[in-house]
């Protein structure tokens, strides 16, 4: 039962409305029990109107030829790309191999992009990913990694519940505590508007299994920041 329980994305799920017997996630993206109601061409419709009137109120022209196509744009890449992860059936089907080399090291996947955007403001959050993981048995095609953190982060974020998602992702598909996940970006809510600090980044880690282990989390960071880090983004 657990096996069929871990294929299902909850990303759709209200949790407020799951029973306590079951033992969910909290770090879920917030959705609607009705989120998956709508087909891609009504949410594109809907949204293409909605982002009409936010221009008009601004006072744009939309009859000028170089406006008017722009609410429409702006519905398509919402529901096509930026927010493409919140459909689960965009998840990445992460297939895993038998460790058959017997490999027993850690495997880091460094300066993995990551593109996400803020749900406070709606706008881009910038940067790079770490992950590493120590297999239990399995191994994972290194582009996968680079596919999940892709996947959470075309979603509304905060980067504490991306850098969980990814953590418990991986854990899930490789059937193994031993994961980490480090990720370093800039956030241009607070880069544009508000304190408009270009300068600051954020970093988030999640270290679970070996990891926690002081010299194996150092380990993990040395090859995580080897090189000049200022040129990341």
């Amino acid at each position: 039962m657990k096996e069929e329980l871990d294929k299902i994305d909850l990303s759709g799920l209200d949790i407020d409305q799951i029973g306590d017997d079951h033992m969910f996630s909290s770090i879920e993206t917030p959705m609607r029990k009705d989120a998956f109601a709508l087909s891609d061409d009504e949410k594109i419709a809907r949204i293409e109107t909605s982002f009409r009137e936010i221009m008009e109120t601004l006072g744009l022209d939309l009859n000028d030829d170089s406006l008017s196509g722009t609410p429409k744009r702006v519905a398509k890449m919402y529901v096509k790309e930026l927010f493409s992860g919140l459909k689960p059936e965009n998840k990445p089907d992460a297939r895993v191999f038998d460790n058959k080399y017997q490999y027993g090291q850690m495997l880091v996947e460094k300066n993995i992009r990551v593109q996400s955007n803020c749900e406070h403001h709606f706008l881009p959050i910038l940067g790079i990913a770490h992950v590493a993981y120590i297999s239990s048995g399995k191994v994972i095609g290194l582009s996968k990694i680079n596919r999940i953190v892709e996947y959470f982060g075309k979603r509304p974020q905060v980067q504490e519940r991306l850098t969980l998602q990814i953590a418990e992702e991986l854990k899930r598909v490789l059937n193994s505590e031993d994961v980490a996940v480090l990720i370093d970006t800039r956030h241009l809510c607070v880069a544009m508007r508000g304190v408009q600090d270009s300068s600051s980044s954020t970093v988030t880690t999640e270290y679970s299994g070996k990891f926690k282990d002081k010299n194996v989390r150092d380990e993990f960071l040395r090859y995580a920041y080897a090189g000049d880090p200022q040129n990341r983004f």
